[in-house]
């Protein structure tokens, strides 16, 4: 008798599951609201940016209601698995520890690395040509390591404890160029008062060995019919062209990236 209630239990549960899957009315995506371009909280509270756009349009693309929801970032995972929101799409990274704990969509962005410089300045991103050229990075970053590991001791790597002390050496002449994640130095340097002084340079760096997959967005694991459902809108969105007219919006360089 136990074994047939047990059965029965299972059974239950399972077309349960199975009924909850086939219904997405709502997909509430939580949001951090503090990395611009990314995310930022307004003064009124609102949440705005590229994540934020993209929810709303992933919504619409599968004839839901969309609902955001502001969470800080350190408990941005375990809110998740709380089911305090459905998916989070934060500017996160697909990264092999993060995919024990959640499920990731392919990636909706991989932000280059690039390097910025005084504009005018010309450099060959070569060994012969990076032979003493001094390279500001922010200290035991994926960018020393990116360095270190392709051009060794033929780049004369100046390390800092954060980007601000980089940028004011780079206004000095005291380094040539600055190498780090495009998204940072648009917001630190560019989009800054002067920054119309200064430009990219070089490649756009994007090997997964120094810099991951890129951002993808993160669904409870039990949830998979949601995590592929969002991943074909993400895929139809490009199709569509909508992405890229929304990442226009934020960024001057393909966000999306190979």
């Amino acid at each position: 008798m136990k074994k047939w209630i047990l059965a029965a239990a299972v059974v239950s549960s399972l077309a349960a599951t199975s009924v909850q899957a086939k219904e997405w009315k709502v997909v509430r995506f939580g949001i951090e609201g503090a990395y611009p371009p990314f995310s930022w909280t307004e003064p009124s509270g609102e949440l705005k940016g590229f994540d934020v756009d993209m929810a709303n349009a992933l919504c619409k693309e599968l004839q839901v209601k969309c609902k955001i929801v502001a969470q800080d970032w350190d408990g941005i995972i375990p809110s998740l698995l709380a089911r305090k929101y459905d998916a989070i799409i934060a500017a996160m990274s697909i990264t092999d520890e993060r995919k024990k704990k959640v499920d990731f969509t392919g990636k909706y962005a991989l932000i280059p690395n690039k390097f910025v410089a005084k504009k005018g300045t010309k450099i060959e991103f070569t060994k012969e040509g990076l032979k003493g050229v001094k390279v500001g990075v922010q200290r035991a970053t994926t960018h020393d390591k990116y360095l270190t590991d392709n051009y060794g001791d033929s780049v004369s790597i100046v390390r800092y404890g954060s980007f601000d002390d980089a940028y004011l050496d780079l206004k000095a002449g005291r380094i040539a160029t600055i190498l780090g994640d495009a998204s940072a130095l648009e917001e630190g340097l560019l989009n800054k008062e002067g920054g119309n002084g200064y430009e990219f340079i070089g490649p756009s760096l994007t090997d997964p060995q120094w810099f991951g997959d890129g951002f993808g967005i993160a669904v409870r694991k039990q949830d998979k019919d949601l995590t592929k459902k969002l991943d074909d809108a993400i895929k139809s969105l490009r199709e569509k062209g909508v992405y890229q007219e929304i990442a226009s919006r934020y960024f001057a360089y393909d966000v999306y990236g190979e």
